[in-house]
């Protein structure tokens, strides 16, 4: 590519290049927490409905102990353990006989939790759920917020694409990084869960503009030959990110305070990331030569390059002017299904796109149903597969990218479908599937991520992360519901 060769020229890799990633890894250790803070934020604690006999002081006999009062008070559930929907209408003195039975009392003897709930906070002080009574009857309302912060997402990847190439790519990433950062503090103010869910919106669009403009920035002022090495370093610390949620939740069992930890350090990136040049390739296709030279040569300087005084306009406009014409011919999702090899190759992306996404997500999003201790959980699925995306450029070079592509995949369907049929009693056993599987979801994202990149020509490839990014996103929001 031209661009690579005005790199070169530019020092290739050096000390902004590292620079930069660095700057990148910012935001990477952080949108895990804001992607999977409801993990956490949204999990459901044990609860039972208010009763007058339970929780009103001063109707409660000094007699009787606290299994006594829920006898009378709450029927057992589905496993024998107090109704966690359900209540008594009027106390069951009857069932305090030791001889009592399950026809000891009628369905017609209970109603609703009309009083509201009791939650247990011993392990989370406040959860949304707890705050917006998201339970029994509501429960369906749970998963809204998810879907909706994963439609947030969905929109920004159509609309910050084409906000990027009109405005460019860094002011851009500081906008979004402000905007992620105000919409998700706002969200510890949010009074009603519309709200909450609409603020949960605004900062999940801003998060899709921080995503596509970093990437894009990091690609654009990186060599060709070590884009699969940066692209690795990268997603090495958004699995640290994942790992580091599991520490911080655990740290912060307050709902808010969890949303405030994870939303305030956009504001230091949005300021950190205004050193970061603008993409010289769009200052160039956009006809800002000049500005492109500046920026060619401030790396340069950086890199400690001292042949930068050799780039001049006529240099700059002679290396991209191919580019340049190539870069103004329209182009869509279409083209990919126009030639039949790669009308074949998409189709091909799109079903292990789609199985992947959705079985990674469904994975990610529903810690709860996998182990008692969730937040232990959540650091061994940050570190597997942080272990799977640093090992898999080791693996590729062995054994080539289909069969890491096949294998990785097989090798996680097979932990998942192992752990469905693993009874919940031995949770040991479930959880050791699941971090199994997730840690081959990390190896085939990552391969995925640099196949993806060799197997569609240069002027495509835009088009196909696109639309990888696109079906993702409603993958995800398929999934969260």
């Amino acid at each position: 590519m031209a661009i690579s060769k005005l790199l070169e020229q530019a020092g290739g890799m050096g000390l902004f290049q590292t620079l930069q990633v660095l700057t990148f890894i910012l935001p990477c250790l952080v949108i895990p927490s804001q992607m999977l803070l409801e993990n956490f934020s949204a999990a459901v604690p044990g609860h039972r409905c208010w009763t007058h006999m339970l929780d009103n002081g001063s109707a409660v006999p000094a007699n009787m102990t606290l299994k006594a009062l829920l006898t009378i008070s709450i029927p057992p559930g589905p496993n024998w353990e107090p109704h966690q929907c359900r209540r008594f209408r009027q106390p069951q003195w009857q069932l305090l006989d030791p001889n009592a039975t399950a026809t000891s009392w009628s369905e017609a003897d209970t109603e609703p939790c009309v009083d509201g709930w009791v939650y247990d906070r011993s392990v989370f002080t406040s959860t949304i759920v707890a705050k917006w009574d998201l339970v029994c009857s509501s429960q369906g309302l749970k998963p809204l917020s998810q879907s909706i912060f994963m439609s947030g997402i969905l929109v920004g990847s159509f609309i910050w694409g084409l906000v990027s190439y009109r405005f460019g790519r860094k002011p851009m990433l500081s906008w979004c990084c402000l905007q992620l950062a105000v919409a998700g503090t706002s969200t510890i103010f949010a009074p009603t869960l519309v709200i909450y869910c609409g603020l949960r919106f605004v900062a999940a669009f801003g998060m899709a503009g921080i995503l596509l403009s970093s990437l894009t920035l990091m690609v654009e002022w990186t060599m060709t030959s070590r884009r699969a090495a940066t692209m690795t370093v990268v997603g090495c610390a958004f699995s640290a990110g994942q790992a580091a949620l599991g520490g911080l939740a655990f740290a912060l069992r307050d709902w808010r305070t969890l949303q405030l930890a994870a939303s305030v350090p956009f504001f230091a990136i949005s300021l950190i990331s205004w050193w970061l040049p603008e993409s010289a390739r769009w200052l160039i296709i956009k006809g800002k030569p000049d500005q492109a030279l500046q920026e060619l040569r401030k790396v340069a300087r950086i890199n400690g390059h001292k042949e930068a005084k050799n780039l001049t306009i006529e240099v700059l406009m002679s290396s991209m002017e191919e580019e340049a014409a190539a870069a103004k011919e329209p182009r869509s999702v279409l083209d990919l299904f126009c030639v039949p090899v790669l009308r074949w190759r998409s189709c091909a992306m799109l079903v292990v796109n789609f199985s992947l996404m959705i079985s990674y997500y469904g994975l990610v999003f529903d810690l709860q149903s996998l182990g008692r201790d969730i937040f232990l959980l959540q650091a061994l699925f940050g570190a597997v597969d942080f272990l799977g995306r640093a090992t898999t450029a080791l693996l590729l070079s062995f054994l080539g990218r289909r069969t890491i592509q096949a294998g990785s995949q097989v090798m996680a369907g097979l932990a998942i479908l192992a752990n469905m049929l693993v009874p919940q009693d031995l949770q040991t056993l479930r959880v050791v599937f699941a971090v199994l599987g997730k840690g081959c979801f990390g190896i085939s994202l990552t391969c995925l991520s640099i196949y993806k990149a060799e197997l569609f020509p240069t002027p495509l490839r835009k088009s196909t992360a696109a639309q990888g990014n696109r079906q993702e996103a409603v993958t995800v929001e398929s999934t969260s519901l």
